[in-house]
Parts: structure tokens; sequence; C-alpha cells
């Protein structure tokens, strides 16, 4: 199985009253985790949306397993889930820098035309992507 890790400096901020990190700070971090996922296989979602293609998230599921305090370092592992040339489930686990899992989670995203927001197929507009996510998916 092809996973990224993705380690993560616990702000401050992202923590609330009780000095345990927020609940939409995950979601912040899934996408910082995701985006370097996608770089480190060799693409850009900036290039996808310069070429007025966008991958808006449809659903996300996360579960909390333990707390994470500031000024805790924590890795976000990410790997392909679920993929067609239309819609990829991304899977998430927080690990704490104990080796604790502190949070599961997925994310996911389809594949739109930009000006139309109507669903358009990866194969078809960007086909090394698309070649490399079946490849990934499939040695799962």
């Amino acid at each position: 199985m092809h996973y990224t890790e993705t380690e993560i400096n616990v702000r401050y901020a992202e923590t609330d009253k009780m000095d345990v990190v927020y609940h939409s700070n995950y979601l912040i971090w899934f996408e910082v985790a995701r985006t370097e996922f996608i770089e480190q296989v060799g693409f850009s979602y900036a290039d996808m949306e310069k070429a007025g293609v966008i991958s808006p998230v449809v659903d996300v599921k996360l579960s909390y397993k333990r707390s994470i305090t500031y000024p805790e370092k924590i890795i976000v592992k990410t790997w392909i889930k679920q993929y067609s040339p239309i819609r990829t489930v991304y899977e998430y686990e927080v690990i704490k820098e104990n080796g604790q899992l502190a949070a599961t989670g997925e994310t996911t995203h389809v594949i739109l035309n930009r000006e139309s927001m109507r669903p358009i197929r990866l194969d078809r507009h960007f086909k090394e992507w698309h070649e490399k996510y079946m490849e990934l998916y499939e040695s799962n």
C-alpha cells in the first residue's frame, strides 16, 4: 500500500479552552496531508485548477480516539481508499508522537469542470494522474 506521512506541529491557536486541539483542525490537517500526498506522487491541485478542473470534498468522516494537545507533533498518514475516474476517497490516520492513534477519517472528492460544475472524468482530462491513481489503488 502506498501512503504518505505528513508531520504537523500542533500550534497553540489550534487548541480550545480545554487545551485540546479543536475538532475542525483535523479537517485542515487532512487537507494539508492530502495535498502533500498528491504532490509526492507527482501532481498538483494548482495545475488541475489552472486547467479549469476542481475536486471538492463531498463527504467527510472523522472519528476521534485520543486527544491531542499543544505542543505535540503528529503524523497524518494518507492513502487512497477508493478510486474511480470521477471519485476518490482518501483515508487518514492521525498518529500522536508517542505512536498512539488519535483519529481516523476519510474524505470523498469528485472531479468537476469549474465553469459548469458538472462531473468530468480524470482519465479524460489528466490521463497520467488517472494512471498513477489506478496503480496506487490497485496496489492496496
